[in-house]
């Protein structure tokens, strides 16, 4: 029971990856399509991370009064809903409309399992976790590239809707599961700590900031990788889809490989090789070459993988578990701000530059976190 239970959050957190890469690998198709200027995916973005950041601050409360399972179930029936109503949209105004059902149900989905895994398993555990989040963003972009090639970007929007629907169905049949963890019940039934409470505990700002700045690199990559090779090194749309995707698959690799060294390495040391190996793949993509750009994109991949998913199960060690719900909710709301406001300013900012500036971009996102995450470890007396 223990073991299906398991195999039921692996493919939810799937499900969580499903909709992430989808925007990066279909814009070049639709933004051309629909008269769109290439700069506006950091509004569609915005809008989408914008009420994830809202229903992350709230986790802790809802969680708490209608259960992870449950909050889990609506939040894939909802972003089910968004990729369907993506496929059907015909200009901005009806992309920004099915933004809505996609950005509540994936920070509810993010707070929720999160906060319920690092509980329940080991680090090892979550690593694999969100190496199954990794196999969903590497499924869509390939699923769009298919779709642009042979048929049209709407289809591959269809394709995950319904990859979504036959997710959330499964996902139904496991609430009896869930009472493997009966202790879970009890942590959800306690009173939700206030955030300038969760604000004050020595480390938290640090980590906050770390988590900002991790997550601003990470959805930069995941929405630029394939209008970045497209346009520096002249690829067709469904190449630039499907090499886009390779960032995706070394955060997936990475993450496999993380759970393995989990077992000898503690969260902290995964942390920062971590960093210091995306800060090598964001020098590396600087160099205006397709295989150069590929592998660096690979590499920033790999540098990724343990970062997540270790601040997130060092989190009840860091801070109790008293406060794990609580700390998570503020990491994924900060997660959310950085997946908002970063891709969002570089959409910006290639307006007036080219868009070879971004290893620089993602590169000083690196360098904040690594000093943030380091002054974290030092508040809390871990080094």
């Amino acid at each position: 029971m223990y073991l299906l239970l398991l195999a039921v959050i692996y493919l939810a957190f799937i499900s969580l990856g499903l909709p992430d890469s989808l925007l990066g690998s279909a814009w070049p198709s639709i933004h051309t399509e629909l008269d769109i200027p290439l700069s506006y995916m950091g509004i569609i973005s915005m809008i989408i991370s914008g009420l994830a950041i809202i229903t992350s601050l709230l986790s802790e409360k809802v969680t708490k009064r209608f259960s992870t399972r449950s909050v889990t179930a609506v939040s894939i029936l909802l972003t089910a809903l968004g990729m369907y109503g993506f496929s059907h949209s015909k200009n901005l105004f009806q992309l920004c409309l099915w933004t809505i059902p996609y950005g509540v149900g994936g920070g509810a989905i993010d707070a929720a399992l999160n906060n319920y895994v690092a509980q329940h398993y080991s680090s090892k555990h979550i690593n694999w976790l969100h190496c199954f989040w990794g196999v969903g963003t590497i499924i869509s972009p390939y699923l769009m590239g298919y779709a642009v090639k042979n048929y049209h970007w709407t289809v591959g929007y269809r394709m995950v809707a319904i990859l979504q629907i036959v997710i959330f169905v499964i996902f139904l049949l496991s609430f009896p599961l869930w009472k493997v963890n009966k202790d879970s019940q009890a942590q959800e039934n306690k009173n939700a700590d206030k955030i300038s409470q969760l604000i004050k505990i020595d480390g938290v700002k640090a980590i906050l900031v770390g988590f900002f700045c991790y997550c601003s690199a990470e959805a930069t990559c995941m929405l630029w990788a394939s209008s970045y090779l497209e346009q520096l090194n002249n690829l067709t749309k469904d190449q630039a889809a499907s090499f886009g995707s390779l960032f995706f698959i070394g955060i997936t690799v990475g993450r496999l490989i993380s759970g393995f060294l989990s077992d000898k390495l503690k969260d902290n040391e995964l942390i920062k090789i971590g960093s210091t190996i995306a800060v090598f793949g964001a020098v590396l993509i600087s160099y205006p070459n397709v295989i150069t750009s590929v592998i660096g994109f690979i590499i920033i991949g790999l540098g990724c993988a343990p970062i997540y998913p270790c601040i997130i199960h060092s989190t009840v060690d860091n801070f109790s578990i008293e406060h794990c719900h609580g700390v998570i909710g503020l990491q994924m709301a900060c997660a959310y701000i950085g997946s908002t406001f970063a891709p969002a300013i570089f959409s910006y900012i290639v307006k007036y530059v080219p868009v070879r500036i971004m290893p620089l971009y993602i590169l000083l996102f690196f360098i904040v976190l690594k000093i943030s995450y380091n002054l974290s470890q030092r508040q809390i007396k871990k080094l």
